[in-house]
């Protein structure tokens, strides 16, 4: 499809629908998805993967509203879920059990019960204590956890904030390379547990194909172990991390992604799993706010916007960039500006040092690639009610979740 956001007559669009339109229905701030953006990243997995039997297992985390979940079900998609509230979602949006991997490092008995009771297609089982109570807990409702055993190949990928590294040793995440051939034995051997696959996902934005081969070499080691032994597979999960294009770096393709690990998946006749999240939807959004003030102190011109951390917090915790421009272009001059938010935090920035058109009180900025961590991590922080979020598809935009209001802040507390 064509790029999601494109300017006519000067104004800013998702698909066909002008983005001032939108704010005058819903206001600001205001997350708006192009639902051909999404529905196109994943037809490009989909048809990458086609030599091989393989299931999408969308990063719920990424993004979990509904419509988008749904838009991915009709499609096929699966769900890779970290929570009990997230696999709750993905059935609610019609993803069938069969389609969901739940993965995880702290993974409750409720939560367990939950993934027994839905029938899914595998438990990521991370630690050896997990693998026991999964075992208990099976047995006593009468059921079969199918498990996969996450792998941490001690890999220090390139992605750009040391937080998304999560394929190296120092990390809480999946069982250590060399301990994960007894981890298979004990679960061969365990009541009310059938091994079915083997798991690995070693960070989030990475930007090359190489790492993925890296980890790729280290489970086909094991994979090669576990057949010696007698320990059938059925799945082989290579986890997500696929990263996009927020300042014109280059990303990687779905096709380069593809030619990278299909011949040797299918050398192996496992089912490939994949777990993307930002490759899906972050392209697809944009923040929609509005400038409050525009003031200058200390050799610094402030744009004060009515969109802060809470609504967007990947700028202050990753240092995440995002491209922002005003959503109706004027062709003033440009100047260097700090784009801050409302909250009482020094750490509240949208973009710092930013080269862009000088805008005024009142106008429209755009923030792009968001789809991704941008309302997932939302919070309310100083009393701010999270905002809204519109689906647009062709010339029709949806409301996908309405505006917090005061009372939903305080709905859920016991007045004593």
């Amino acid at each position: 499809m064509n790029a999601p956001f494109t300017r006519h007559d000067g104004v800013l669009r998702c698909e066909g629908v002008p983005l001032p339109d939108l704010v005058a229905r819903w206001g600001t701030p205001l997350y708006v998805y192009s639902r051909g953006c999404i529905r196109d990243r994943f037809h490009q997995l989909d048809t990458a993967l086609s030599p091989v039997p393989h299931l999408i297992a969308y990063s719920v985390k990424a993004n979990p509203n509904l419509a988008i979940l749904r838009t991915l079900a009709e499609m096929g998609a699966g769900a890779d879920v970290v929570s009990g509230g997230e696999l709750r979602r993905a059935r609610l949006a019609g993803i069938p059990g069969e389609r969901i991997v739940f993965s995880g490092v702290g993974k409750t008995i409720n939560e367990l019960a939950l993934g027994l009771n839905e029938e899914i297609y595998a438990f990521n089982v991370e630690s050896e204590g997990e693998l026991c109570a999964l075992s208990d807990l099976a047995c006593a409702m009468g059921k079969t956890a199918p498990v996969a055993i996450r792998i941490n190949p001690d890999i220090e990928s390139p992605t750009p904030h040391h937080y998304t590294r999560t394929g190296h040793a120092a990390t809480k995440f999946g069982i250590a390379h060399e301990r994960a051939r007894d981890l298979y034995s004990i679960a061969a051997k365990l009541p009310g547990v059938k091994v079915r696959g083997i798991d690995v996902h070693i960070g989030s934005q990475i930007l090359d194909v190489a790492p993925f081969g890296q980890a790729l070499d280290s489970v086909l080691e094991l994979v090669h172990d576990l057949r010696q032994e007698d320990i059938p597979l059925e799945f082989l999960d290579l986890g997500g991390g696929l990263g996009i294009a927020y300042q014109d770096e280059p990303a990687v393709s779905a096709q380069a992604f593809a030619e990278a690990v299909i011949p040797r998946v299918a050398e192996t006749g496992l089912k490939l799993v994949i777990e993307p999240g930002r490759f899906i939807v972050g392209e697809a959004g944009v923040l929609l706010t509005r400038v409050i003030y525009v003031k200058e102190g200390g050799g610094k011109r402030f744009v004060i916007t009515d969109a802060g951390m809470n609504d967007l917090i990947r700028p202050s915790h990753y240092s995440g960039w995002h491209a922002v421009e005003p959503v109706e272009g004027h062709g003033r001059a440009h100047g260097t500006v700090d784009i801050v938010g409302p909250i009482c935090e020094t750490g509240d920035f949208l973009a710092l040092d930013r080269d862009m058109e000088i805008p005024k009180p009142g106008e429209l900025l755009a923030i792009h690639t968001v789809g991704a961590y941008g309302f997932s991590m939302a919070s309310q922080y100083n009393q701010r009610p999270r905002p809204a979020e519109v689906l647009v598809d062709g010339d029709t935009a949806t409301l996908a979740r309405r505006r917090e209001t005061f009372d939903d802040l305080v709905a859920a507390e016991v007045e004593l």
